[in-house]
């Protein structure tokens, strides 16, 4: 398995649907909300794209996954990476919330007592984790192959 990830201007936005309605990609923006400018695509976005979240303090992985479930409303979306020192045990709390159902969980990073995040996406979003080294899917695991700059685009190749 491969994923690409691009990394994205806020002025080169528009170049961006035509590459992902050709390639799959992962993308994030250097300048702009990621998760607002890739909703802004959501009339010329023909097949699913993907999103990479960065966590802090001012953004948790709860409000990640309310983000991912906001934005699968509105592009066709299958993957979201998050991104952050706590990736894997934040990842799972994005999973957790991605559901209709009834949220109590607890991990290293996040208590849930009867938490609810509706309604959850229309499909099912693959959530990795990127912990700066490894990107993280069940168990799969995926290192960055190459990097490049491709027009306007910042491209990385984990595999």
């Amino acid at each position: 398995m491969t994923l690409v990830r691009l990394v994205v201007r806020f002025e080169s936005l528009d170049a961006l649907a035509p590459y992902a309605n050709t390639h799959p990609v992962v993308v994030s923006l250097f300048d702009s909300d990621t998760v607002i400018a890739l909703g802004s695509l959501h009339d010329v976005l023909e097949r699913p794209i993907g999103v990479w979240l960065e966590l802090s303090g001012d953004y948790s992985a709860q409000m990640a996954a309310r983000d991912v479930a906001t934005l699968s409303w509105l592009v066709p979306l299958d993957t979201a990476v998050i991104a952050s020192p706590t990736a894997v045990a934040s990842a799972r709390v994005v999973e957790a919330l991605l559901t209709n159902d009834e949220v109590n969980f607890t991990n290293d990073v996040a208590t849930l007592v009867g938490a609810y995040n509706r309604p959850a996406p229309p499909t099912p979003v693959a959530v990795w984790s990127w912990d700066g080294v490894l990107l993280r899917h069940g168990d799969e695991a995926l290192r960055a192959t190459s990097s490049a700059t491709l027009g306007d685009f910042e491209m990385t190749t984990y595999g």
